[in-house]
Order: C-alpha cells, then sequence, then structure tokens
C-alpha cells in the first residue's frame, strides 16, 4: 500500500464532503496539487462558488499546494472584487455603460496578483484570504480569520485582519523542514515515513530524506 489513490475524488468510504480538490476543479485559473483536501459541510461543489470575483479578463489565478487541507467555507477573493481607491469615488461607473463607458479610460482597476497557498497548509473554517496573498508552506489559518497580508512559513495566524499568532517551530527547525520538503517526496517514501511525519523527530525525518 501506498497510500490513497491521489487521482479519486472521494478517498474516504461512504463519504462525499470531503474530496481531493484537484479532481473536482473545472476552472484552469486554479491550480491545486496533490492530495489537498476540501472538507464541505454541504457539497464539495461549493469550493469553486467560493472563489469570489474570478474574473478571466482580471488574469489571476488560485494558486494551492500539495498536502494542504481547506475546510467548509473557506473564501478566496480575487481582484475581480477591486474599485478605484486612489480616487474620489470608489464607484464603478463604467460598468453599467449609458454615457458612463469612458469612465475607466486611461485607468486601470488594482491588480495584487495571484493567491498563492503553499504545501501542507491548514485553513481552517469560515476564513477569507484576499487577493495577492502569498501563504507559506505548513501554516495554520486560524477559524474565521481575514488573510489581507503575506503569512510566513509554518506560522499560525488568525483574526480580522489575520495576525501572526506564533511560530510552530524555531527558525532552525522551520529551515530544515522547508530544506526537506517532504510533500515533494515520491509517495512511496511518504507512506514509508506517515508516523515520522505525525512525530516531532526531525532528526529521524532527515534520516530518511
Amino acid at each position: 500500500m501506498h497510500g490513497p489513490d491521489k487521482l479519486t475524488i472521494f478517498p474516504l468510504d461512504n463519504y462525499d464532503r470531503l474530496c481531493f480538490l484537484k479532481n473536482i476543479i473545472t476552472n484552469p485559473n486554479i491550480i491545486v496539487g496533490d492530495y489537498t483536501y476540501y472538507d464541505d459541510f454541504e457539497d464539495v461543489h461549493n469550493f469553486e462558488k467560493n472563489v469570489k470575483y474570478h474574473f478571466d479578463f482580471t488574469g489571476d489565478q488560485l494558486i494551492i499546494g500539495k498536502f494542504c487541507m481547506i475546510a467548509s467555507d473557506v473564501k478566496f477573493i480575487m481582484n475581480g472584487a477591486n474599485h478605484l481607491s486612489n480616487a474620489i469615488s470608489t464607484y464603478p461607473f463604467a460598468i453599467f455603460g449609458n454615457g458612463w463607458e469612458n469612465a475607466m479610460e486611461g485607468k486601470t482597476y488594482p491588480n495584487k496578483g495571484s493567491i498563492e497557498i503553499g504545501n501542507d497548509v491548514w485553513i481552517g473554517y469560515n476564513a477569507t484570504i484576499m487577493a495577492g496573498v502569498k501563504i507559506g508552506d505548513g501554516a495554520i489559518i486560524a477559524t474565521n480569520s481575514t488573510v489581507a497580508s503575506d503569512v510566513e512559513p509554518y506560522t499560525i495566524v488568525g483574526g480580522n485582519p489575520a495576525k501572526e499568532i506564533k511560530k510552530r517551530f524555531s527558525s532552525d527547525i522551520i529551515e530544515r523542514l522547508l530544506k526537506i520538503q517532504w510533500w515533494n517526496w515520491d509517495i512511496e517514501k511518504i507512506t514509508k515515513n506517515v508516523q515520522n511525519l505525525t512525530d516531532l523527530d526531525l532528526e529521524k525525518l532527515e534520516k530518511n530524506a
């Protein structure tokens, strides 16, 4: 046995509220790594509905790494939600036409770039991730958080706006974990080390790296 089939949609028997997310995504601008799962209270197909304001013309992407854990009602706010903020009015006159269609001539709406989620990231229930945010490997996003700025690897954040609560490990251990990048190992090697990955003996894991 070398772990569950990464190509299956529902890896848990008789339970269709948790899926390997990559296998249900239809939008080419949402990119998801192997074994990342999404757990929804109602229907896993709600995931793409929760990627908000993701219009083709904005050109941004939602990129999620491997082995991430995403809880129900997590929302991603993409750049299509942006309005002018460095102008007298933030109102989107141009989209309504009828004499207003030239309102944005010579101007562009703000674009903060793609949302990028690292590997082995846990995002708690009802969290919101804003456009342009980058979340590092091993981070944890607390329930109901609104993440408006980048999150460093192996950092726990929470609140609105989300602030650092603590680092999961010392800077030395974080550096060593980022060097190992266990999520990029072949699945046979990961399966061999699952007990080490659920332990705190980093030296044992490094010996098998």
